[in-house]
This record gives C-alpha cells, sequence and structure tokens, in this order.
C-alpha cells in the first residue's frame, strides 16, 4: 500500500514551468565560471514577447463589470460562452459539440487534464502513456493509483508522423489497458501525427474499447504548411470513448487567465463536472469572458504569430545543429524542440543546473518525459534575439561539459 508521502513524491514539481524561481542559486560543485547573458527561462513560453490579443483585457473587465451573472457561472461554465464556444469547437475539429452535454470550461488545459484523467482512473487500471510525452501525464497516472504502461515514440527515426509504436500500443491495449492518453503536437518533440497513426489509433482503442484522451493544445501553431488531423474528426471511433483537450493558453497567450475546454463523451463530461465541483467549482468565472476572443482572432494576427514562431524553431534549429554531436528533429508543431546533446562528463541534472547557474538559462530535463538522460525540452516562445543568444551559451556549456 503507498503511503501519503510516496503518493505525493511522485507529483516533484521542482522542474515545471515557471518553478526555477524556488530552486537554490548555488554551485552544483561544477567548475567553471559565468557565461554572460539576458536570463531566458525555456521553461515556458514569454508573454511578453507574445502578448494575447489586446483586447484580452477589456473582455476580462467587461466580465468583471458583470459582477455575480459572470462570477458564479454554471459548474460546466458560462452557458453562452459554451454554446459560442461549442460551435467554434466543432467547425475547428471537423465534427459536432454539444453544448449541453459534451463541453465544460476547466481552471486551465491542466486541470482538464486532471479532470479527465480523474474520471476515468480507479486503483489499477492499466493506462498508456507515450514516452516522451507531457511529464504531468505519468505523474497523474500514479496519483490516481493507475499502472503506467509506456508506449515508445520512435520521433528520430519516423518518416512521417511521430513515429508512435503501433505494435507496442496493441500489446499494451492487448494487455488490459483501459485508457490512452497522448499529446498532438506532441509536448516535448513537436511531432504531429499522421492520419495513418490516427486511424490506426482509432482502430486499435475500437478493438480493444479503449478510452482515449487526446491532447491538443498547440493545435493551432503549426508549421510548414504540413497538414493536421483531429482524431475525432475521422469518424472512427465511439464518441463516449474519446476526450479532446485544447486551450488558449499557449498560440494565444493567454496562460495567464488559466482557460482550457475539454470536449468529447458525455458521461466523461458528466464525471468531470463532479470532479470540478468539489475541486475548483468551476473556471474562474471573470477569466471565462476572455474566451470571447478565442477562434475569432484577426486572421492575419494568428498567421503572423505562427510566422514568427517558425523563424525562431528555423533560428535555434540552425544554433542546435551548429554544436557537434546534438541531434534535434525541427518542431512540427508547437514550441518546443527536445534536443539530445552528445555525451557529457556530467549527469543531465547538474548540466541543467549549470545552465541555470552559470549560463542563465533555465531548460527542462529530458526526465520529466520519460527516460530521456542526454536531452533537455526549451519552449521557444521567446524574444528571438534572446533564445538565439541563449542557445549559443548553451553551445558553450557543452563545450564546458563535453566529456573527454
Amino acid at each position: 500500500m503507498i503511503t501519503i508521502e510516496e503518493k505525493f513524491a511522485k507529483l516533484g514539481v521542482d522542474n515545471a514551468p515557471g518553478q526555477e524561481v524556488r530552486l537554490k542559486s548555488v554551485d552544483a560543485g561544477l567548475a567553471g565560471g559565468p557565461v554572460p547573458g539576458v536570463r531566458v527561462d525555456f521553461s515556458h513560453g514569454d508573454v511578453n514577447a507574445f502578448p494575447p490579443l489586446p483586447c484580452t483585457i477589456d473582455l476580462f473587465c467587461e466580465g468583471f463589470r458583470l459582477g455575480a451573472e459572470q462570477a458564479y457561472t454554471e459548474y460546466r461554465g458560462k452557458r453562452s460562452l459554451c454554446d459560442a464556444l461549442a460551435q467554434k469547437l466543432a467547425a475547428f475539429t471537423g465534427a459536432p459539440v454539444s453544448a449541453d452535454s459534451e463541453l465544460i470550461l476547466t481552471p486551465g488545459t491542466q486541470g482538464a487534464l486532471f479532470l479527465a484523467m480523474g474520471a476515468n482512473i480507479v486503483r489499477g487500471d492499466k493506462v498508456a502513456i507515450v514516452e516522451p510525452d507531457y511529464f504531468a501525464n505519468r505523474k497523474l497516472v500514479e496519483f490516481f493509483e493507475g499502472e503506467l504502461c509506456p508506449v515508445p515514440m520512435n520521433y528520430f527515426e519516423a518518416g512521417e508522423g511521430a513515429g508512435l509504436n503501433l505494435e507496442r500500443l496493441e500489446e499494451t491495449f492487448r494487455d488490459g489497458v483501459k485508457l490512452f492518453l497522448f499529446s498532438t503536437p506532441n509536448n516535448p518533440t513537436g511531432a504531429v501525427y499522421s492520419e495513418r497513426e490516427l486511424r490506426a489509433i482509432a482502430g486499435l482503442a475500437n478493438k480493444y474499447g479503449v478510452k482515449i484522451i487526446c491532447d491538443e493544445l498547440y493545435a493551432r501553431q503549426i508549421f510548414d504548411g504540413r497538414p493536421y488531423v483531429h482524431l475525432r474528426s475521422l469518424g472512427l471511433m465511439d464518441p463516449e470513448n474519446l476526450m479532446t483537450i485544447m486551450g488558449p493558453s499557449k498560440t494565444e497567450s493567454a496562460s495567464g487567465f488559466r482557460l482550457g475546454a475539454a470536449f468529447g463523451s458525455a458521461a466523461m463530461i458528466s464525471r468531470m463536472e463532479k470532479l470540478q465541483a468539489v475541486v475548483s467549482l468551476r473556471a474562474a468565472g471573470y477569466c471565462q469572458a476572455v474566451l470571447g476572443s478565442w477562434f475569432s482572432e484577426p486572421e492575419e494576427w494568428m498567421r503572423q504569430r505562427v510566422a514568427a514562431h517558425q523563424q525562431i524553431r528555423d533560428d535555434l534549429v540552425g544554433e542546435f545543429r551548429r554544436i557537434p554531436g546534438c541531434m534535434v528533429r525541427p518542431t512540427e508543431g508547437g514550441s518546443y524542440l527536445f534536443p539530445r546533446m552528445p555525451k557529457l562528463k556530467v549527469e543531465m541534472q547538474d548540466f541543467v543546473s549549470a545552465l541555470r547557474i552559470q549560463a542563465n538559462v533555465t531548460v527542462t530535463p529530458g526526465t520529466e518525459f520519460g527516460p530521456y538522460t542526454d536531452s533537455f525540452r526549451i519552449n521557444f516562445s521567446q524574444d528571438r534575439q534572446a533564445a538565439v543568444d541563449a542557445v549559443r551559451r548553451i553551445a558553450q556549456m557543452v563545450e564546458r561539459y563535453r566529456a573527454e
């Protein structure tokens, strides 16, 4: 039987986005002086470099002025907002969404993820996750006392798509998996699942009766004109077995308002509402008003935002590829790179500490996403020149700690 200390030990937050301020700024016993440069925190995006739409604050203030009507919305979200959002989500993802029974607003997509997993996992349930994938996935499976069943994603070897090992996925499904969770674009690699992969996932889920949570947080930020397919648009799965999660935190830079949306299975939504009622009651009422701008942004604003991120991606990929022995796959969507470092004479956790202390650069160690002791993740939604300079400092640090 797991103890309460063991249960919460699995929810370590030291390497979570924004947590670098809690880390001790002391030398980890590593040699070498500072590599000067402006501080860059690659653990999350920079909303100063990429602010939300100017009208966002106006919408928030309108919600505030409405007072109690907006502050105390239904637990699933204010009905008028949900009605409008359901239509927008349906148009974007290519399948209908019922505001009545298939949509809930949550405190961020992190809240949606917690509720969706809490609504589906009981002690001992086998849950399949992808490696690498979002760091909270494995933590929440373990917190809800499910049994982790990792499925590797061979993202460097993939000719098309994310490179999910579909044979291994079927093995886990056959072995009694109840739930499968994955993100597309993938966090941390930025790989986008192909239609072939999604069709295979849906077919296996149908064959073995597996429920799916599909995290599409970065679905609006796809690069190089590549196609993006929503799993729900294929019409291959029983709608009661599929939940999709999205939110305006990333491409739209509304992360500070903590808003997310989960839509799909009516039965799952009903359970999620009951869980939300005892966790947070609702997504913050005044903040919900900000959703009025989501999917209503000027087309040129969104085009420029995606183009700006693609340019930063190209610049940083070029910088990483100048580091001898470093491997990096250009992200296909989202704001992440997951470079693989050459052999170093220190452990990755120590190298990450050295970057923070000596080079003023914060990254997320690869061990947060699975058994990746030679990689780290960066979120390149940053000031372009600051990001380039930071990666150049990373290159200097690699040479400082490169194995003989």
